[in-house]
């Protein structure tokens, strides 16, 4: 379902281009767009409008598939988020006691930017 859902977005999209770029330029910048009064299948007014309608109906059948392509990823999405699972830290860890100091970090960039700890010299210098 969630394929051939994306195939006909991509071909909406696709026309939806086509004839954006089939329209006439309105301001004229790089002298494009259809311009001349010679024979051609539509003129004036008519092609406008049959353009317009059918930039208007290809943006809705664009939104339309958009957003059902939402609803059809959340459906099918698992449960739960990327960032709740940190890679490599344990899925479970106990509780710390009151005064204890981890010996080992989380392996992050803070735990490798700290400095040593002072090395205990016995006889109290």
């Amino acid at each position: 379902m969630a394929t051939v859902l994306l195939v006909v977005h991509l071909m909406i999209a696709a026309a939806l281009v086509g004839v954006v770029l089939l329209q006439k330029s309105e301001g004229g910048a790089l002298g494009m767009g259809g311009g001349g009064s010679g024979g051609g299948f539509l003129t004036g007014r008519g092609q406008a409008n049959l353009l317009t309608r059918a930039t208007a109906g290809l943006a809705a059948a664009f939104f339309v598939t958009s957003i059902l392509l939402t609803i059809l990823a959340k459906q099918t999405a698992p449960a739960g988020s990327v960032f709740d699972t940190v890679p490599g830290a344990p899925a479970t860890s106990a509780p710390a006691t009151p005064g204890e100091t981890p010996t080992t970090g989380r392996g992050g960039i803070l735990d490798k930017l700290q400095p040593p700890a002072a090395p205990s010299v016995p006889g109290g210098q």
